[in-house]
């Protein structure tokens, strides 16, 4: 049951005249509750509309059985007049989002019989889940018929009917409604359930922009931005375009090729650094010898997978431990690898000696130390068995 007067069935309302009928001391302030109220509530997805009642700020708006309540940080006498107003800098976007919502799902309803089984706003945009799969030449066909709507400037309107009247429409609603039902209707493009402030004309919206589109649960979430946040979102992405055209010396219809050129320059200078590394790893195997002691070998432009090589190949000439290490940052790389020696239990003594992470397998471990070269070559020197 409806018990506080809904203005923002207007949603131009930007400021108002109401009536305190009740105020209740909370934990977290006050909870306002006015005869009538141009605040939109939480709710169907949307956050509660943001400003002000006589210039004290309204932190949230929820509605409990029937009555839209107010969250302030002070007292109210009940029956005083105030002055509320909206903060239209928030609630007009939302306006346009939502309105540009209700359009996108009744194309895709039109075309293709979907219903919209979710949706959310937030400030990364508008989430729209409907009930089918969509191609790419699908959704590119829903966003240009939603603009064509935007810019034929229609009618968007609100209204009320009976619960005969209601047996008789066919309108869009995720929920089974039979009471107090408001239908927002935009002329020639959707009939929808809906309790939110909206345009009260499609030109209003100016843009419909949907950005991404995946499979949902059997069907498809659209991600889409309308009027102001398009315009900013498009803003934000021709200057990135810009940085990158720069960037990369290429005209900027022209930079995804460009960006193909470079990952394939990429791919032939990764193929041969993979075999410069080879011949480099290749040209220590081919220096060992055979050794009745550790091994110590220091090829500082190895890479990991270089360390391995070096090792397995080492470890076979080895009775004893042959490590590989590389120059890092702040110390060595190293891979030590044995056929006779309990690598696993020798990582402590060894990484507890030389500043040292690291471990593995008995026969073979890896890590990095922070000790200097001549530390290193000691201490397994020291530690041959």
């Amino acid at each position: 049951m409806i018990i506080t007067e809904r203005l923002y069935d207007n949603g131009h309302i930007k400021e108002f005249n109401s009536v305190v009928t009740k105020c209740k001391k909370v934990d977290s302030g006050f909870l306002v509750a006015l005869a009538a109220t141009a605040f939109f509530p939480n709710g169907g997805g949307q956050l509660a509309d943001e400003g002000t009642i006589d210039g004290i700020a309204v932190k949230d708006v929820n509605e409990i059985d029937g009555v839209i309540y107010h969250s302030v940080d002070c007292e109210f006498e009940v029956g005083s007049t105030v002055r509320g107003e909206i903060d239209w800098s928030v609630r007009f976007p939302r306006m346009q989002n939502h309105t540009g919502e209700h359009i996108v799902c009744g194309v895709a309803h039109k075309l293709f019989g979907y219903e919209n089984t979710g949706f959310h706003m937030g400030t990364f945009g508008i989430t729209a889940d409907l009930s089918g799969p969509l191609t790419e030449e699908d959704v590119r066909k829903i966003e240009l018929i939603a603009n064509k709507a935007v810019f034929e400037n229609v009618a968007v309107s609100c209204f009320y009917p009976t619960e005969s009247e209601l047996e008789t429409i066919n309108y869009r609603s995720k929920l089974e409604l039979t009471e107090d039902v408001r239908l927002v209707k935009i002329e020639g493009y959707d009939l929808c359930a809906c309790c939110a402030p909206h345009v009260l004309r499609t030109g209003e919206i100016g843009l419909i922009k949907i950005l991404s589109h995946q499979s949902h649960r059997g069907g498809t979430r659209l991600l889409l931005k309308c009027g102001y946040d398009a315009l900013e979102d498009y803003c934000v992405r021709c200057a990135s375009v810009s940085a990158v055209s720069a960037s990369l010396c290429a005209k900027e219809n022209e930079i995804a090729q460009a960006v193909e050129q470079l990952k394939a320059e990429k791919a032939r200078l990764d193929f041969e650094i993979e075999k410069l590394n080879k011949e480099k790893t290749e040209k220590y195997i081919r220096r060992l010898c055979a050794s009745e002691g550790n091994v110590c070998v220091f090829a500082d432009d190895a890479d990991g997978d270089g360390l391995r090589e070096i090792v397995n190949a080492g470890k076979e000439l080895c009775a004893g431990i042959f490590g590989a290490f590389a120059a890092a940052e702040n110390g060595y790389k190293y891979c030590l690898g044995s056929k006779n020696i309990n690598l696993s239990v020798f990582a402590k003594q060894f990484n507890a000696a030389l500043g040292g992470r690291g471990g593995g397998k008995p026969e073979m471990i890896q890590g990095s130390v922070t000790a200097g070269k001549e530390e290193i070559l000691g201490f397994l020197t020291a530690t041959e068995q």
